[in-house]
């Protein structure tokens, strides 16, 4: 318990730093920098997915309706892979992270990793889709917002990390901590001693187990931390690092779905044999003693938590209990001070159509972000309410056309279900 508790306190100060810059690149880096570059079947484009996706603290459910939508705007199916791949697997606050636990070398592997993978997968995918480009779905995109003031954006900012993020990512992070606890307190010491001379063997029961889970690039970090401290090598610890977060059974459905069973296949291919390569590659090629978990020096050296990290703790403690207070005391109001940029006055209006269903298939914030988007993407809609924790979603408008707004959410890998005809409310 007591490595638990310091894994925290070595965490907090760096997961705080990475979810306030995150929050910083939602409000100040616009949605359509990173669809520029993304739209044509090239190497150059897969480039420029990987390298934008992984700074973006998406998890691996968040990322699949972002990266549906940006191949609803024309994105090519390699771009799209590409970026499926990098970004869950690293992310500015996971990073930080890492660097925190695992140390310098894992930090900066990682990112590399990620990007090694994510421009191979997209290549391969590239090379074999013989399709025409005119495949792509393009939808309109929408018209950009006014300019914000700076305090608009840095109240976005942090509005956005340490509520939507922490919302997103907090579950998660505390499940991992919780697994970490129990590996450290049940799982023997003996476990790994049977893989010793087989490293192949661990990595590939590691990857059993990691590709059809949900694991986030920060909830991962104290599973492998306790692995690792129970034998695991720091070759396979990587490959749970690259293969939790970047699938899970919901990612493999929807891009069977959407993008084909030959670009899942490539999909899969690429993150196993990229993570079990570099997994290797750590292992055979550079000295184990870079690769010790910080946690592990720390107890070497009975070093203890220093007031900063304390404070740091507590924080992350109190806005983790701020989400969860927000969850219990969530309800659904109808309001023109709602944060989202299409919201307009006419909303609350008496004279306007009405459909209520449920979306399947959200499990974040981004999930919902991105549904909201697909929706006003419609013809007529005026005016979306989704409620994330029961899938509702309430849409006002004209003409409102349901098999339009079903398409478009199943073109980023969301269902409807329920929806009941358009009707006119009393005035």
């Amino acid at each position: 318990m007591e490595q638990v508790i310091q894994l925290i306190n070595e965490m907090s100060p760096y997961l705080l730093l990475g979810f306030l810059i995150a929050g910083i690149m939602h409000a100040f880096i616009p949605g359509s920098f990173y669809t520029r570059y993304l739209s044509r079947k090239t190497f150059r484009s897969v480039i420029y997915a990987a390298l934008l996706g992984i700074p973006l603290p998406l998890c691996s459910c968040g990322v699949i309706p972002t990266a549906m939508s940006l191949r609803r705007e024309g994105a090519s199916k390699g771009a799209v892979v590409s970026f499926l791949i990098a970004t869950p697997q690293t992310g500015i606050d996971s990073i930080f992270a890492t660097y925190s636990i695992m140390g310098l070398p894992f930090a900066l592997v990682r990112p590399i990793a990620a990007l090694v993978t994510a421009v191979m997968g997209g290549a391969l995918v590239n090379f074999g889709d013989r399709s025409s480009s005119a495949d792509t779905q393009e939808h309109a995109s929408q018209p950009s917002p006014g300019s914000k003031t700076i305090a608009h954006r840095i109240k976005e900012a942090l509005q956005y990390g340490f509520v939507e993020m922490m919302a997103d990512i907090g579950k998660w992070l505390v499940l991992g901590l919780i697994i970490a606890g129990l590996i450290t307190v049940f799982v023997p010491e003996s476990m790994f001693a049977a893989f010793k001379d087989n490293t192949l063997m661990s990595m590939l029961l590691v990857l059993c187990i990691s590709i059809p889970m949900y694991l986030c690039a920060t909830g991962s970090i104290p599973i492998a931390v306790a692995l690792m401290l129970k034998g695991l090598t720091p070759g396979a610890a990587l490959v749970l690092l690259m293969a939790g977060p970047a699938s899970n059974a919901a990612s493999i459905l929807v891009i069977n779905k959407v993008l084909g069973r030959k670009t899942l296949c490539l999909y899969l291919i690429s993150i196993i044999c990229g993570a079990i390569a570099f997994g290797y590659g750590i292992d055979y090629l550079m000295p184990r003693e870079w690769f010790a978990p910080s946690i592990i020096r720390t107890a070497e050296g009975c070093t203890h938590s220093s007031p900063f990290q304390w404070t740091c703790t507590i924080l992350l403690t109190i806005l983790l209990l701020n989400i969860l207070r927000m969850k219990l005391t969530h309800s659904n109001t109808c309001s023109c001070e709602h944060h989202h940029d299409h919201c307009h006055s006419t909303h609350c209006s008496t004279n306007v159509q009405t459909l209520s269903f449920t979306i399947k298939g959200m499990n974040c914030t981004h999930c919902r972000t991105n549904a909201e988007k697909a929706l006003y993407s419609c013809t007529g809609v005026e005016h979306v309410t989704i409620d994330l924790q029961s899938g509702n979603a309430q849409v006002t408008g004209h003409d409102l056309d349901v098999q339009a707004m079903d398409e478009a959410l199943k073109s980023i890998g969301f269902e409807m279900h329920g929806n009941t005809p358009p009707s006119s409310p009393a005035s």
